[in-house]
């Protein structure tokens, strides 16, 4: 834990402290010697006789206050914290001042060992030491505020039951950094076991494992030599559709830094190369740790800087990668997430609006805690808040990832009764800090007169705020598509390729759904050939008028793309209504709509010399006007390809 190693650092430079001072707290002879006996097999790393040699000092001076320092040096050492607790009690109530940051140092050890009570009180008395220096003050004052909190926290625990996944995922090695596919049924994590059998070298690798017909998982395999090497892969992290795989690797050649972000892709034949992400995500520091957003372009990670005080710090920080295929400039995330202390383990949930990340730098229960920041509705992200206890402890929790659906998430532990090491286990996440309930889309792209499945992009966008909220493409050689959005929204739906005309839909994702009932699209692309027509069906209007409503501008923008890549082709844009009402009312209010188009793609700089418009009234249905259904297909912004050339 990280407060326990700025303990040790603190106390591992006493022992030469003390044997420099011109006296010491004792004029017993005798003590002394043996005192000075211990400090000379300590540094010689013998403990035991380190420690029986202080213990004789104080018995020859009860008041002799240094080896009470170097025992609970050697305490910590060992593990021995209830050990180290009890001599630095002693040294306090010996003489508070003789060292001034023994009642920091003390309560570090209390938090960490969940003394929160006794833990605030020394934070306490060593803020009213004369001559306390920072950075203790101010760690103190921090420390002071997650004690008050963990104090509450344990007397409020929130659900946890955590149950371990079972010997077809856990070993007597350690598995940890788990990832899933949206479907919930593959499932990424890491193995640390024994380079070979009986040898004292370990060596992480990437393990696969799938979900059979009852729910449970099968037994794990080796993801293979593509993506294992004789060196360390670790942290994988596979995008919502499962065709892309992120993760960490340390000290390779093609490497930036001490550890850099590479990513493989799954093909008919299996997993790609791994290739390093390069500039500006890789550098000379440590990056690692990533989660790839739901839009399919939003790339989360942690980055780690020697500071000028030498100590390292690690932030979250995120990149998004261009339709060129660039990688934005990496952006640190703002102050209210990331702290002067250690954020780590970031997680992007599907809905792509919660996002999970750990961190000491926050008021919480000591070490790591798991924290949750929801985005809001100006796209920043709103304040943190702590999963709560018992999901977070003293202990160190590194990450957390949270199932598709929201309501079960997987953390790795060395609780008792596992397998031996850390093992996986999952848990039902209580509902305050469940992500937004999501549903899908899915989808199959042909040829609309060969039958040949097509890749092409895809692009989703909220209807209501006009933002792309998935830009992602149909797999090579079977067109299929899927993608998770937050429920209880509407959505655009456009498919391009090159050389085709783009489709169009839209659709309510009103109730959460899992993929047995996800929102299914068969998606025929037409060419861009004279006599090519696209139903607009992401124009809208108001009932009866003809101002174009904002939903309707990403459609039409999409069109102005289209337009400018193909310069020759020249279109002509026409209105239509059902057969309801007057039908001079309907054939002016269809040309009406039919020139608001025109003249919006005119102001986005498409020459009027390239377009037509016309309104047709309801004198070319594309369905019966005896229903609603029928009546709301006939009412419909088009435009036909007049010329190719």
């Amino acid at each position: 834990m990280r407060n326990l190693l700025i303990l040790l650092l603190c106390l591992v430079t006493l022992p030469v402290a003390l044997l420099a001072q011109p006296k010491y707290s004792t004029t017993n002879k005798g003590a002394i010697r043996n005192y000075e006996a211990g400090l000379n097999h300590y540094n010689q790393y013998q403990n035991e006789k380190a420690k029986d040699e202080l213990l004789r000092a104080i018995e020859k001076d009860p008041a002799f206050i240094e080896p009470h320092f170097v025992i609970a040096n050697i305490c910590v050492e060992s593990k021995d914290y209830q050990c180290a607790i009890d001599q630095y009690r002693k040294a306090v109530q010996i003489n508070a001042a003789f060292f001034p940051n023994a009642y920091h140092l003390l309560a570090n050890i209390e938090m960490n060992v969940g003394m929160y009570a006794e833990a605030k009180d020394h934070y306490e008395k060593y803020l009213k030491i004369p001559g306390a220096k920072e950075p203790f003050v101010e760690r103190s004052k921090k420390r002071i505020a997650s004690c008050e909190f963990a104090l509450k926290a344990v007397q409020s625990p929130v659900p946890f039951q955590p149950e371990n996944l079972g010997n077809n995922i856990n070993s007597p090695y350690d598995e940890y950094f788990p990832t899933l596919t949206i479907e919930d049924q593959t499932m990424f994590f890491t193995r640390n076991r024994p380079e070979a059998e009986g040898s004292k070298r370990f060596h992480e690798d990437f393990y696969i494992s799938k979900r059979g017909t009852d729910g449970k998982w099968n037994p794990s395999l080796n993801a293979g030599s593509q993506l294992n090497t004789t060196g360390n892969e670790g942290v994988p992290n596979l995008s919502h559709d499962g065709k892309l795989l992120f993760f960490a690797a340390c000290h390779r050649p093609d490497g930036k830094g001490s550890c850099d972000i590479y990513y493989s892709r799954l093909k008919k034949e299996g997993w790609t190369r791994p290739i390093n992400l390069g500039s500006p995500i890789n550098t000379g520091a440590w990056e690692s740790q990533p989660s790839f957003a739901s839009d399919g372009r939003t790339l989360y990670f942690i980055r780690g800087t020697i500071t000028g005080s030498g100590t390292r710090e690690q932030d979250v920080y995120y990149s998004v990668i261009s339709d060129e295929g660039r990688w934005s400039d990496p952006v640190k995330l703002p102050s209210h997430i990331n702290t002067e202390d250690e954020e780590e383990f970031v997680f992007i949930h599907q809905d792509n609006q919660t996002l999970y990340f750990s961190s000491d730098g926050h008021p919480g229960l000591g070490g790591l805690d798991i924290y949750v920041s929801r985005r809001q509705e100006d796209g920043s992200w709103g304040k943190p808040e702590n999963l709560g206890y018992p999901i977070n402890t003293f202990r160190d929790e590194r990450g957390l990832l949270v199932a598709p659906k929201g309501d079960v998430a997987y953390i790795s532990s060395d609780r008792e009764g596992g397998f031996g090491g850390l093992d996986l286990y999952k848990f039902e996440l209580h509902k305050d800090v469940r992500p937004l309930q999501i549903s899908y889309v899915k989808g199959i792209v042909s040829d609309a007169i060969t039958g040949q499945l097509l890749e092409a992009g895809v692009e989703i966008i909220d209807l209501k705020s006009g933002e792309a909220v998935i830009r992602s493409s149909s797999e090579r050689g079977t067109g299929e598509f899927i993608a998770s959005l937050t429920a209880g929204k509407d959505y655009a739906l456009n498919v391009s390729r090159e050389g085709y005309l783009f489709y169009s839909e839209h659709f309510s994702c009103k109730n959460p759904a899992d993929l047995k009932n996800a929102y299914s699209l068969d998606v025929k692309l037409s060419k861009a050939e004279a006599g090519g027509k696209v139903v607009l069906k992401n124009v809208f209007f108001d009932t009866n008028l003809f101002e174009l409503k904002q939903e309707s501008y990403p459609e039409l923008n999409k069109l102005v793309a289209f337009l400018k890549t193909n310069q020759a082709i020249n279109i002509e844009i026409s209105g239509h209504t059902d057969s309801t009402g007057d039908k001079k009312k309907n054939q002016v209010l269809s040309e009406n709509r039919a020139k608001a188009v025109f003249d919006y793609l005119q102001s986005k700089g498409v020459l009027p010399v390239r377009m037509t418009f016309a309104g047709y009234g309801d004198s070319k249905p594309v369905a019966g006007n005896d229903t609603d259904e029928g009546r709301a297909l006939n009412r419909r912004t088009e435009f036909l390809i007049t010329k190719t050339k």
